[in-house]
């Protein structure tokens, strides 16, 4: 086993290799808050349609009494303003509501919105529910009827492990 400076130890094995990578802690001064994915397409990790944000507004709807609004308060004082910040084609509205859970409702171009329940949630979980809203395009989740879906399907069947010869 053969080890750098940098922190990447490395193991060969024959013709099997295997690298295992050390990672130093995140600090969160430095880093962007918002969760984003690692896909091996794109890395544009923002969802947009033909290059237009689809969500128009995001609504922050709180109670300043409830005990289930109490991640959401904390997170509209430490996450919030950097939210806004990084998102300046959004419209960001804070409404009060008393007697009532908290939630965020998104409001898109087409006409549509969806309503998420953030209660009793930390203000970590409340961050990824609005890039959640932010990412989605506002469409409805449509169920697909066969769990593949090819523009070229078999023309020999579907593959099993009984090979009969």
């Amino acid at each position: 086993m053969s080890s750098s400076s940098n922190g990447r130890y490395a193991a060969h094995h024959g013709r099997i290799g295997l690298e295992i990578r050390v990672l130093e802690p995140l600090v969160l001064n430095d880093v962007d808050p918002l969760p984003t994915r690692n896909t091996a397409r794109s890395t544009n990790h923002q969802m947009a349609l033909r290059g237009a944000w689809q969500l128009q507004k995001l609504i922050v709807s709180f109670s300043d009494w409830g005990g289930s609004s109490r991640g959401i308060r904390s997170f509209m004082e430490s996450y919030l303003p950097v939210f806004k910040e990084k998102n300046p084609q959004l419209e960001v509205v804070t409404e009060l509501i008393r007697g009532q859970h908290p939630h965020l409702k998104g409001l898109y171009k087409n006409k549509s919105e969806r309503v998420v329940c953030v209660k009793n949630m930390d203000p970590e979980e409340v961050l990824q529910c609005a890039t959640r809203l932010r990412n989605s395009l506002g469409r409805k989740v449509v169920k697909l009827k066969t769990r593949h879906v090819t523009k070229h399907p078999s023309v020999q069947g579907t593959w099993t492990t009984d090979v009969k010869f």
